[in-house]
């Protein structure tokens, strides 16, 4: 499985970025796939994850983020979309995809990730 994250970018608080996280192959039939972001001196967290199930996409937010950000995922591009609107400057890291067929939740549960985004914002 390899995966490419792009979107990343420097907007003011407010303000609002799409990430995208394009995926080879058949990636959601096997795969869940999850947002986690690393602030400066802080761990990898978890943002948002989607998986499909075969007939409909199911998704996870942490709270910080439910009502701000949108996990949604297009099967035809095999690409997940991170769409990030009311970006507070807590928001700022560096944002990566990853790849799962198990718990959602933890780091290190994932077996592929891709390059990191950098995604700032200023206050």
């Amino acid at each position: 499985v390899q995966l490419q994250a792009s979107g990343g970018g420097l907007v003011q608080a407010g303000g609002s970025l799409r990430l995208s996280c394009a995926a080879s192959g058949r990636t959601f039939s096997s795969y869940a796939i999850t947002w986690f972001r690393q602030a400066p001196g802080k761990e990898r967290e978890f943002v948002a994850s989607i998986r499909w199930s075969g007939s409909s996409w199911s998704a996870y937010y942490r709270d910080s983020v439910k009502g701000r950000f949108t996990i949604s995922g297009d099967n035809a591009k095999n690409t997940v979309y991170l769409q990030m609107n009311s970006l507070k400057p807590e928001d700022t890291a560096v944002y990566y995809c990853a790849a799962t067929r198990r718990s959602v939740y933890s780091v290190s549960q994932y077996d592929y990730w891709g390059q990191g985004t950098q995604v700032t914002v200023s206050s």
